[in-house]
């Protein structure tokens, strides 16, 4: 079973690491690098559940929470050293899920936690696509253990064709045609530059195993 990716956006120092400590023992932890992309963060990190706090450097957490429903739906709990009701209140309008307030429980918050990953896996499907120790989530992750990287769509289609036909030689017109039906317009020359940037992201977490049959198309062995 796959460890679910919690991504916190928080500028506190000592609250980020005993977050990370607590709920890095069920889940692959996650924290903000750059207070002025944090949406971008998310995009690339694709992560099960955001725990978002409202004072933040920059651009508060209403601002980013705004940004990512634009076109994320991952569950978001808010963290926030403020019970001001109307901050509660804006949170859940602003597109929040759930709000808790500092100091707050590491048992509740693993609760609230729990129950948000069950409902999302409730609708999720329940396999990945998997080569050996390698695994590809249908966000777009492609995990070795601890090491994963984020794919675009694109190339997550790609890559789940592949893995699916894992042995097999998947040829240039199959690929071509699941991404026609996707609505990814591309053609033989934007698939062979798809096909290029997905080597060299894999090959970060010792992915080396897609090869090409000249001619025909491409195989994973």
């Amino acid at each position: 079973m796959k460890q679910s990716v919690v991504y916190i956006v928080e500028d506190d120092a000592l609250i980020v690491d005993l977050l990370k400590k607590h709920l890095g023992q069920n889940h692959h932890v996650l924290s903000v690098q750059n207070f002025r992309a944090v949406s971008q963060e998310v995009a690339e990190m694709q992560p099960d559940i955001i725990l978002m706090d409202i004072r933040l450097p920059y651009y508060n957490g209403f601002y980013w929470t705004t940004e990512i429903r634009k076109s994320m739906t991952m569950p978001i709990i808010f963290i926030s050293s403020s019970d001001d009701e109307m901050n509660a209140v804006m949170a859940m309008n602003m597109g929040g899920d759930d709000f808790v307030t500092k100091p707050f429980s590491l048992e509740i918050l693993d609760a609230k936690i729990g129950a948000f990953l069950r409902r999302v896996n409730q609708f999720a499907p329940a396999q990945d696509f998997s080569v050996d120790d390698f695994h590809l989530s249908l966000e777009g992750r492609l995990r070795r253990g601890q090491n994963q990287v984020q794919l675009t769509p694109t190339e997550t289609r790609i890559l789940k064709a592949l893995f699916k036909g894992q042995g097999q030689v998947v040829s240039k017109d199959e690929l071509l045609k699941d991404l026609w039906e996707n609505e990814d317009f591309i053609d033989q020359n934007t698939l062979n530059v798809n096909m290029t940037r997905l080597r060299k992201k894999v090959a970060e977490v010792g992915f080396d195993r897609i090869h090409t049959v000249r001619g025909v198309g491409y195989l994973v062995k």
